[in-house]
């Protein structure tokens, strides 16, 4: 056996002597063959490696090994190159964008939509960080749905997050419930300009669980609509946080846990006050101007919205000015126990105006005034239209102006009666009672009773058994005491009722309500 390797194109070959034949395996790249070539050549004696049948037999096989690698080498190196060439088209129909070219597009993107809003007055500088349309054509949907709901460009200029907001996912679905709540379409315009934050609420999630809490407040689900539309910032409050604890402070105060759920109809905006920096403390101010506590949690159960009231920028400069137009000071319990929208309207203005139109029409002093306000503090809020025709009323029956000024000091809620009632009480003095005026000037609260229902039936016992009394003695007492005083013989002396005041003890019935026991008091820490 002889093997003999010769160094060009073809990486080698061997040759195996066999009787009658020779075997040629060849080496190429794999890349260069299509097929494998089997090549025989003629029988020849077997070779003697000397030197010149050496020469030979490779001159002989290097002429057929050149034309076997010719041959190889033309037929696949055409196909080599067209396969690469498909591999280079191939990979030019698709090239994977990288991340910078990702983020520039994105940029692209965005500056059209913002040159869009723009365009249309909006201002986008707090868009920078929200998820937006990718189009223009998608952002100008979510403007013209908006604008469909009444919104401004003013209003989402205010509130530019708006934007922020799909059609599909948030909007319509957020609007959908509301509607089946019973809230009003007419009233979404104002209920989102107040609180658009609601478009991205979920319904399940945030949504659901606060109108729950509510009917669990004895809400009634009928005036859930009233109280979302009258603040619909309540959606956005935690239920285990300023809600729960503002009503269980409430109710540790004395106010009733069945009057909760009107309470909360009223004035719903008492869910977001916090309990340590604005209730307690309010609370706490009036308790200290002499209203009692519970006093205090039957005016908040009339009156919830006096909760609003702001202590250090409103209530306590009304209280200051109270006392500088001269309400004594023991009095101003009573005085805001009658009237709390005293503390909480511009007061220092209508003191001022009130006291101008007192004094023009009945000449009255500074001292007067401050017991007209004592006496009815809703004084302040009358209209110079309405003193002037009670004033002319009582002219005309005859009274001086001395006289007048004696009973509007005295019982100024002369003021605030029915005319008409006045009238017919007039006449009935004048030609059934035939007194004389100064009886009214002592006692002007006659005018206030019910001529059918007290004065008339009194007047005609009185009158049958012939006794003479004042009419104080006659009308300012229950019926009860009246029908023992109708046991007398003879009035020896008149038994002297004070005259009809505000009395405090009016506002703290007790009154039975078994829940307030399960209500936990909240120590200042806990609030």
């Amino acid at each position: 056996m002889s093997v003999c390797y010769i160094d060009m194109n073809i990486r080698g070959w061997s040759g195996v002597a066999r009787p009658g034949f020779l075997l040629i395996q060849l080496e190429l790249p794999i890349l260069k063959f299509r097929e494998v070539h089997l090549i025989s050549t003629l029988s020849f004696p077997p070779l003697a490696c000397n030197h010149h049948h050496h020469q030979e037999n490779a001159g002989f096989t290097l002429e057929s090994q050149h034309t076997v690698a010719e041959r190889s080498v033309s037929t696949s190196k055409p196909y080599y190159s067209q396969r690469m060439k498909k591999k280079e088209g191939a990979s030019s129909l698709y090239v994977r964008p990288s991340l910078l070219d990702l983020k520039k597009q994105k940029l692209v993107n965005r500056a059209r939509v913002y040159e869009f809003l723009r365009g249309i007055g909006v201002v986008p500088d707090e868009l920078d960080g929200l998820e937006l349309p990718v189009t223009v054509d998608v952002m100008k949907e979510r403007v013209d749905f908006l604008h469909k709901l009444g919104l401004t460009i003013e209003d989402i200029n205010s509130y530019p997050l708006v934007l922020g907001c799909s059609v599909k996912k948030n909007m319509i679905p957020v609007l959908d419930y509301l509607g089946k709540l019973g809230v009003r379409k007419s009233s979404f315009t104002e209920f989102l300009r107040r609180y658009p934050q609601v478009l991205h609420a979920s319904v399940a999630v945030d949504l659901q669980p606060v109108v729950k809490y509510l009917q669990g407040m004895d809400v009634k689900q009928a005036d859930i609509p009233r109280v979302l539309e009258s603040y619909p910032e309540v959606l956005g409050f935690k239920l285990e946080g300023t809600m729960s604890t503002s009503v269980a402070y409430l109710v540790g105060i004395g106010v009733g846990r069945r009057e909760i759920g009107g309470l909360l109809t009223r004035y719903p905006q008492i869910l977001g006050m916090r309990v340590g920096s604005v209730i307690k403390p309010l609370v706490e101010y009036l308790e200290s101007l002499g209203i009692p506590r519970l006093a205090v949690a039957r005016l908040i159960e009339q009156r919830p919205h006096i909760l609003g009231f702001e202590l250090e920028e409103r209530v306590k400069p009304n209280v200051g000015y109270l006392l500088d137009f001269n309400v004594r000071e023991r009095l101003l319990a009573a005085v805001i126990a009658q009237y709390p929208e005293i503390i909480g309207i511009d007061l220092k203005s209508k003191l001022c105006s009130q006291q101008r139109s007192f004094n023009s029409i009945l000449d009255l002093g500074s001292e007067d005034f401050g017991q007209i306000v004592e006496r009815m503090p809703q004084a302040v809020s009358l209209s110079k239209t309405a003193i002037v025709k009670h004033v002319d009323f009582l002219k005309i029956c005859g009274f001086s102006s001395q006289q007048i000024k004696k009973m509007v000091v005295g019982y100024p809620q002369l003021l605030a009666l029915n005319l008409d009632i006045m009238k017919l009480n007039f006449d009935y003095f004048r030609l059934e009672m035939a007194r004389p005026l100064d009886d009214l000037v002592d006692f002007p609260a006659f005018f206030t009773y019910g001529l059918e229902s007290t004065i008339k039936p009194r007047h005609q016992q009185v009158a049958k058994k012939g006794l003479k009394c004042s009419l104080s003695w006659l009308l300012n007492c229950s019926d009860e005491k009246f029908k023992r005083r109708m046991s007398y013989e003879s009035i020896d002396f008149e038994e002297m009722e004070p005259e009809p005041t505000f009395d405090m003890k009016s506002l703290m019935e007790s009154r039975i309500d078994e829940s307030d026991c399960e209500i936990d008091y909240y120590d200042d820490e806990d609030i």
